[in-house]
Order: C-alpha cells, then sequence, then structure tokens
C-alpha cells in the first residue's frame, strides 16, 4: 500500500494536461514532495480535496493556486524531487529554512515564478546547482550556514533582480564572479567559506564583514600583494600628514592625562554613587528618595482590587503602599517593565521587584488561575512570586529582589570591573544553577516551558546561587511579544511565535555562549555581519579559533582547558538549528555538572 501511494502522485502528474494551472496539479505536486521527505509534511491531511488548509501551505483566493509554501524549523529530510516544488507554477514565496534537507535542488525549480528564496540552515551538501541560476525574478537568495561546496558559478549573473545574497558559512571555494548584471544588489555576505583572489570592483562598497574568514583580497578588505607592490613608495604628502597627526594625538594624550589626575577624587566619588544607583545592589536603594514610579499618572489605582500574595508570605503590604513607593527602573523586557520598589512594612525594610504587564491577552479567572499556579511553584533555582494584581488597566507581579541583580549586569553592566573577577568556579556554578531551574520547570509537563530565557532574567544571590526570574509569563501575554526577544529566541519560535521546551534549550545555550565568551546577544554587530552570537562561535570552532571565543578573564585557567571548551560545546550543542538535535534540559544539567565537577 506504501508503494502505490508514491506512485499515485506521479500518475496524478501524468495524465494531467500539459499546462495545466489548477489546484489539482498543485496538490499533485506537495503530495509527490511529501511521500520523498519526512518531517512535518507527514501531518497534512491528506484526505482534504485542496491543499489550501495543509500546514505551511497558502493560496491566493482569486486564483485558487498555492503561491507560498513555507515550511521552516519542520525537520524535514530526505531531497526534493523532480516534478514536486518546480510544478507549482503560481509560487512566489518558498521558506525552507532550518531543515535536514539534502541532495541538489531539482533542475526544475528554475521555472517556478518565486520572489523570495530561503534555504538556510539546511544540510545540503552537493555543489550549488547552476539550475538554481534560472530564477530570473529571485529577489533574495539565502543559502547560508549550509554545507555547500564548489565554486560560485558566473550564472549567477541571471539573477538579474536579486537584492539579497547570502552564502555565508558554507564550503565554497575558487574566487568571486563578477557580479555586474546584479545591479540591484543591496545586500552581501559570503563571509567564512574558503573563498580566495580579489574582490569584484562591484563589490568594492559592501561592509568588510561580508568578506571575512576567507583568503580574499582587495577593496574593502586589504590591498592584494600586487598592489602593495605598485604602492610601496610614500609621497611627502603623505608623510608630512603622518607626522603631524602623531603629534596632534601625542598632545591629545597629554591633556586627557592631565585632566584625568585633576579628576581623579571627583571621578572615584562619581563611581561610587554610580555603583549604588544600580538596580543590582538592594541594600543600596535609597528607600528615603520619594519616586513613586509605580503610581499611574491619573493617581486612580482601583480601590476595590488589591494586591493577592501567594504562598506562605507574612509580609503584607497595601496596592497603594506599593505604588507610592520609591521605586527605579531595573528594564523594559519582553512583556513589560520591570521596576524596584523600597516599602517600610512595620518597620521593616522590604524590597521587591515589580513586573508591569503589557498585551496580556488572557481573561481575569485564566489570568489568576495560571498566577496562582506559578505562585505555587517552589524550587531554590526559581526567584519566588510573592504577589500579583489584577485591575483593568493593570497586571503586576511581585517577586522577591535578590542581592547581586541579574546576569546580564554581571557580564556587561559599567560596573563589571570593580566586582571580583568572574572566576570559572562562579561561571560553572551559574551555569548549573540556571539549567537546574529550567529542568525543574520542564519536568512538571511536557507543554510547560519558560518563553523568555535570557540573562537579564537568570538573578543571582550573595553567593552567586542563579535563580530563574518571569517563568511562565508567556502563557499570560501575546504571543506575538516573543519575538522582540533577540538574540536569544530560537530560530523556530521567531518564525512560528510558538514557544517550546527545545526552544529554551536554544535560549539556554545562548546563556551558555554569553557566559563564557562575555559577549552580548543583542549587541548591533550581529545584525551588521548578519550572523548571530551563537554562528558566529560556530564558525570560530569549526575554523581552529576556539580560544578566540572565550573571555580573556578565563585564559588564567589553563588546568581547566578541557572543561571550558566541554562547555563552549556544550553551548553549541544546545544552539542547534534544528531543534530535534537539541539535548533535553535534563541532559543538559547532567552534563554540566560531569563537565565542572558540581553535584
Amino acid at each position: 500500500m506504501g508503494s502505490h501511494f508514491h506512485i499515485f502522485p506521479l500518475l496524478l502528474l501524468f495524465f494531467l494536461p500539459t499546462g495545466t494551472s489548477d489546484l489539482a496539479a498543485d496538490r499533485a505536486a506537495l503530495l509527490h514532495l511529501s511521500s520523498a521527505v519526512r518531517g512535518h509534511t507527514l501531518r497534512w491531511n491528506l484526505s482534504s480535496p485542496t491543499p489550501c488548509l495543509w500546514e505551511g501551505v497558502t493560496c491566493d483566493k482569486a486564483t485558487s493556486r498555492v503561491t507560498e509554501l513555507r515550511l521552516p524549523g519542520d525537520n524535514l529530510s530526505g531531497q526534493i524531487p523532480l516534478n514536486s516544488i518546480g510544478n507549482l507554477t503560481h509560487l512566489r514565496a518558498l521558506s525552507l529554512r532550518h531543515n535536514s534537507l539534502s541532495g541538489p535542488l531539482p533542475s526544475d525549480l528554475g521555472s517556478t515564478q518565486l520572489r523570495r528564496l530561503f534555504l538556510q540552515e539546511n544540510q545540503f551538501s552537493s555543489e550549488i546547482p547552476a539550475t538554481l541560476f534560472r530564477l530570473s525574478n529571485l529577489t533574495i537568495l539565502n543559502l547560508a550556514g549550509n554545507n555547500f561546496s564548489g565554486e560560485i558559478s558566473p550564472a549567477i549573473n541571471n539573477l538579474t533582480n536579486l537584492k539579497t545574497l547570502y552564502l555565508e558559512n558554507n564550503n565554497l571555494n575558487g574566487s568571486i564572479p563578477d557580479l555586474n548584471n546584479l545591479t540591484s544588489l543591496q545586500k552581501i555576505n559570503v563571509s567564512y567559506n574558503k573563498l580566495n583572489g580579489s574582490i569584484p570592483s562591484r563589490l568594492n562598497n559592501f561592509s568588510s564583514n561580508s568578506f571575512l574568514g576567507n583568503s580574499l583580497c582587495g577593496s574593502p578588505l586589504g590591498a592584494c600583494p600586487s598592489d602593495r607592490n605598485n604602492g610601496n613608495k610614500l609621497s611627502a604628502g603623505v608623510i608630512a600628514g603622518i607626522v603631524i597627526g602623531s603629534v596632534m594625538v601625542l598632545l591629545l594624550i597629554i591633556i586627557v592625562l592631565i585632566i584625568r589626575r585633576r579628576n581623579g577624587t571627583s571621578e572615584k566619588t562619581s563611581r561610587q554613587a554610580e555603583i549604588s544607583s544600580l538596580p543590582s545592589m538592594p541594600q543600596d536603594f535609597d528607600c528615603r528618595s520619594p519616586k513613586p514610579l509605580l503610581m499611574r499618572e491619573n493617581g486612580n489605582a482601583v480601590k476595590n482590587n488589591e494586591l493577592v500574595f501567594l504562598g506562605d508570605e507574612n509580609v503584607v503590604f497595601s496596592l497603594e503602599e506599593l505604588l507610592t513607593a520609591p521605586a527605579d527602573v531595573l528594564g523594559n523586557g519582553t512583556f513589560g517593565s520591570s521596576y524596584r520598589a523600597c516599602l517600610r512594612v512595620e518597620n521593616e525594610v522590604v524590597v521587591v521587584v515589580v513586573k508591569r504587564l503589557r498585551n496580556v491577552c488572557i481573561h481575569e479567572i485564566e489570568f489568576r488561575e495560571k498566577v496562582e499556579h506559578l505562585g505555587m511553584l517552589v524550587h531554590e533555582n526559581l526567584v519566588p512570586l510573592k504577589a500579583y494584581y489584577y485591575g483593568r488597566g493593570e497586571k503586576m507581579l511581585v517577586y522577591e529582589c535578590l542581592p547581586m541583580g541579574g546576569l546580564s549586569t554581571l557580564l556587561h553592566g559599567k560596573r563589571a570591573e570593580d566586582r571580583e573577577p568572574l572566576t570559572w568556579q562562579i561561571r560553572s556554578k551559574i551555569a548549573l544553577g540556571s539549567a537546574r531551574g529550567i529542568e525543574y520547570l520542564h519536568s512538571l509537563g511536557s507543554n510547560l516551558s519558560h518563553g523568555n530565557i535570557k540573562s537579564s532574567n537568570i538573578i543571582l544571590t550573595n553567593n552567586y546561587g542563579a535563580c530563574v526570574s518571569e517563568y511562565g509569563i508567556v502563557q499570560l501575554v501575546s504571543s506575538t511579544s516573543t519575538v522582540n526577544m533577540n538574540g536569544y529566541c530560537a530560530p523556530e519560535a521567531m518564525d512560528s511565535h510558538k514557544i517550546s521546551q527545545k526552544a529554551d534549550v536554544y535560549s539556554f545555550g545562548v546563556v551558555l555562549l554569553e557566559l563564557l565568551t562575555r559577549m552580548t546577544p543583542t549587541d548591533d554587530r550581529w545584525k551588521e555581519e548578519g550572523t548571530d552570537l551563537p554562528r558566529w562561535v560556530k564558525s570560530a570552532v569549526r575554523e581552529k579559533r576556539t580560544i578566540d571565543v572565550f573571555d580573556h578573564e578565563l585564559f588564567k585557567y589553563q588546568n581547566k582547558e578541557e572543561e571550558l571548551v566541554r562547555l563552549l560545546h556544550l553551548g553549541i550543542h544546545c544552539t542547534s538549528q534544528h531543534p530535534g538535535r537539541r539535548p533535553s534540559m535534563e541532559d543538559v544539567t547532567k552534563r554540566i555538572e560531569e563537565i565542572c565537577g558540581l553535584r
């Protein structure tokens, strides 16, 4: 019976008249695709007479033809057969990113009327087929992060409407062909391949980041050897300019040293004031400063609704006391703004963290049920949820305030140089504690995930114990908010707005890499370079530059070199582009215990 299923789509295509352009032909093409690949396409309801209701398939209402096929991160594997995608004659968008497809692209793909082609992070192992370059209407070509080999065919010049070309992180060799016909090209990235030779003059105006990790030369990179030989003599004007510039730099250094010496005392005082004002040290928070930031602008708090305290909370205060308490802003996160508030309750100073939620998408009864369930969660590696408030215009969560604030501040804050060194022992303790907190959440049910794991949501105790905060908030707010979690969000979650435990593993993997490299995953440099922290680390490891990725502060632990590398590889494993290849948090915790020698 299985063999008949595979033959049927081909028979249907055979009996369709040449040039037939109806939905039946599109359905047959998709059936042929599903018979050749494995993955989520097998979930299609094959008994349905129309493919327009299938997952990832979009049809044009006017023509009733398939115009989009989007299956990113669907664990697709196998080879794309002929007479499948190539027969979707009205296709305008094809998204097959983050899958495990292999083999060459089908030659008949060149006949489709594609506007976009995204094939990023698959595992095609063959040379880029020249037939791909027959897609004359193509505007975006993204084949980054694959295992393509061979040369870049000059036939790429046939893509005269191409605006974006991403081929980075492959195994391409040879030289870059002249791209004089690509007059519309606006973005290009061929970094981290095995390319050589000079960069064509057509590409001289693009960023140097687009060509790194190769053996290329010429503008915008350094001059080629022949250029250097022809220009080794400096003119008198150039020499004079160098001398004048050097003198000015020397004068500037002297002036700066004089100013710093005169203002040394005031600078020290200013730094101490800055340190004491940072949100990571609540014991330094000035409770006498009247800054009631939590009070709404109109001051009309709902009087009939008070704070609801959770668990066995002994310290109780009113909503009005909270809203009028001195407070400072900790940050504006994915799901709302966070504040630190200082209250005096029965002659006792109480410091709490308040999360003002936005885009709450569930009704009051469901909100209260979910939050009270979160309040019942007790674990040494979770930040306790103390209370909540639900009003018509306000929804707030109140957490216990831990002494040292978030891991993000510890790694990247201005006061980082004033802390004691972040030793291997401290970092491994933070990694294990946060992993245990997330593992506990996942152990409560396969559908329970954090949804917003990042370094600012890992809060530290006085002895560098790590506690996970803001767990479960994703269940309360609109799922569209998750796309703002730049740098930490798993590829499939960013594309489909779906949160899962495997997506949590990816986000935790980014935190691991951040902990080891001390590099910010949300830095604008990643957008400029067309990559992200996990892909940058993977490229460095692949090019035998592993030592370059670690924070310099870790170089002193030469006896821990093996452990550092193993923990780095665990972070790489967690940030696999394919969800099915990521380990579970239970396995992650066990491996950290083994690597770091902790229990």
